[in-house]
């Protein structure tokens, strides 16, 4: 009967830890309801749009490959600058002005100057995980006189975030060259446009999560659906942002290091309370990364 007790004074313990907050856990229920509320579901674009270029505010790899036998496998951190203008709804009431993104990123060539790569993040002070996969296509690289050009297609996603569901689709065309800098050590400098298709969907959200069981359920047998809703759905094609990007990358051996910055164009949102859409600003970051390429 004691370890049985000790047993459920465990699992106690861990579920109160799973149920714990962090301060950059989102709460997507704070842009209210977009029944009484006009602007919540323009709130909520808003918010898409920016969480989605913040989650694929790196590139951190020159358009080359790495070639069909060859692996790359690095840790990435992102320091990207949220603007306070757009609301992100934070269990901390003061939402972060920058936000720290650490990943790991792992990178395979294949034969015809093609490459698979994934990548996973953590969102600092938070359960939230980002997830990437992407395939690239070198159109041209390894020539003395010519740029590397490279066309790459990706999919990032956010776990871990109560009732959201938030999916960046991107086709991301970069230039770059290497330069030799003696024996096994090389300078490439590269540059590129990388379009992202934002899409969000939430579920049911109950704006009343105080009301006790009988004012859920009253008469009515939907009773228990009043002051709930989802927020209007975010579609891909209708929301592109434009990230605008620049590093470079130093090989000397196996080992990698690089640099980048780069900044989103987040385009606008239609807010009924105006009488033109709602621009929002720019998302910034700057990105570095440390490997090996093998």
């Amino acid at each position: 009967m004691r370890t049985f007790s000790r047993w459920l004074a465990l699992a106690a313990c861990v579920s109160g830890a799973t149920a714990y907050a962090d301060q950059n856990d989102l709460r997507i229920s704070e842009f209210g309801d977009p029944a009484t509320r006009a602007s919540a579901n323009a709130d909520f674009q808003a918010f898409a749009r920016i969480m989605g270029a913040a989650i694929t505010s790196a590139n951190l790899m020159p358009p080359e490959t790495t070639g069909h036998s060859a692996w790359a496998i690095n840790a990435e951190l992102s320091v990207v600058s949220i603007p306070d203008s757009v609301r992100i709804p934070t269990e901390n009431p003061q939402q972060p002005s920058t936000v720290l993104i650490p990943s790991f990123h792992v990178r395979k060539g294949l034969p015809f100057s093609l490459e698979l790569g994934g990548r996973v993040g953590w969102v600092e002070k938070s359960s939230q995980v980002v997830a990437t996969g992407e395939v690239k296509w070198a159109v041209n690289e390894g020539f003395t006189w010519l740029p590397d050009v490279g066309v790459r297609g990706h999919v990032t996603k956010l776990f871990g975030t109560r009732d959201l569901s938030l999916t960046v689709m991107g086709l991301d065309l970069g230039v770059g060259k290497s330069f030799p800098l003696g024996g096994m050590v090389t300078l490439t400098p590269y540059g590129g446009l990388d379009l992202g298709f934002v899409g969000a969907t939430t579920s049911r959200i109950d704006f009343q999560p105080d009301r006790s069981y009988e004012d859920s359920t009253g008469n009515d047998s939907r009773a228990a659906l009043d002051g709930t809703a989802p927020y209007r759905k975010v579609s891909f094609g209708d929301n592109v942002n434009q990230r605008f990007y620049g590093g470079v990358r130093f090989i000397g051996g196996v080992l990698q290091l690089g640099a980048e910055l780069s900044i989103t164009r987040t385009g606008s949102v239609e807010d009924p309370g105006a009488s033109e859409n709602r621009g929002l600003p720019g998302v910034f970051a700057f990105s570095t990364t440390l490997g090996l390429d093998f």
